[in-house]
């Protein structure tokens, strides 16, 4: 396949169906899966980072030395980047209400703040994709499964935001998918600047595990920590153990026909 139309196909279906499944979940009662969501959607992320993406850009030419230290710089830019989102927050919402839905991005934030930082974030997902089909197939869809598991719980919320900011379902699903649009948006035009500076592509697989792990270990993670009885535990295991089992399963079927 035309790696640019795998980019478009992945970024649309991608973008749609986390929408249209956070919409089913937001408005239905279904609203206690959401943990659950979220567990596998950490199992999903890490294993993408650290079994797919970190791999292929050690792999590139680059050295491990240089990776890593993209790696850790791009942690620290994520780090800055959520403070600068908080402290604009605390600044203008005061910091006083929350939603009731935990994922890490709930901070009584505006509708129209929702909506800003989501589409920057399915810019940046968009980016993200382009980088990882520009090296192969299989890293493209294995990181486009990484990164729609984790949209899903993050625009339940999001939803929740826009109905308590006083928008209706129709206009809540309306924006939200719209919003999603970024993704194509920043997958195109990373595959044209990236096509032409392509030895920028591992640092931007660098970037994109740095992304995938800062969001699974300081934003999802610690919302697991609030539900510390056996069972729950139990279950959130099990649950980030099969996320990263889709991954490597996904990655083995692949490699398996790319080979076959």
């Amino acid at each position: 396949m035309n790696t640019l139309l795998a980019i478009i196909i992945s970024s649309l279906v991608g973008g749609a169906l986390s929408v249209i499944a956070a919409a089913l979940f937001a408005y239905s009662a279904r609203l206690s899966w959401v943990p659950i969501l979220v567990s596998y959607a950490i199992g999903a992320l890490l294993g993408a980072a650290f079994l797919e993406v970190l791999p292929h850009a050690f792999e590139s030419g680059a050295s491990i030395s240089a990776i890593t230290t993209t790696l850790l710089i791009g942690i620290l830019l994520f780090f800055v980047l959520e403070k600068l989102v908080l402290w604009r927050h605390c600044h203008t919402d005061h910091c006083e209400a929350h939603t009731p839905v935990d994922h890490g991005h709930d901070h009584g934030r505006s509708g129209l703040m929702i909506t800003v930082g989501d589409t920057f974030h399915n810019f940046v997902d968009g980016v993200i994709i382009a980088a990882a089909f520009m090296v192969n197939i299989q890293l493209g869809v294995v990181t486009a499964l990484a990164i729609i598991a984790h949209e899903i719980p993050q625009e339940v919320g999001d939803f929740l935001i826009l109905l308590h900011s006083g928008y209706t379902k129709r206009q809540a699903f309306m924006i939200n998918l719209l919003s999603s649009f970024a993704t194509l948006v920043g997958g195109v035009l990373a595959y044209y600047a990236l096509d032409t500076m392509r030895g920028a592509v591992p640092y931007t697989l660098g970037i994109a595990a740095a992304s995938m792990i800062y969001v699974a270990v300081a934003d999802l993670i610690p919302g697991l920590h609030k539900r510390a009885e056996l069972q729950a535990t139990l279950q959130q295991v099990i649950l980030i153990g099969l996320g990263v089992g889709t991954v490597w399963f996904t990655g083995w079927v692949l490699d398996g026909v790319a080979h076959g």
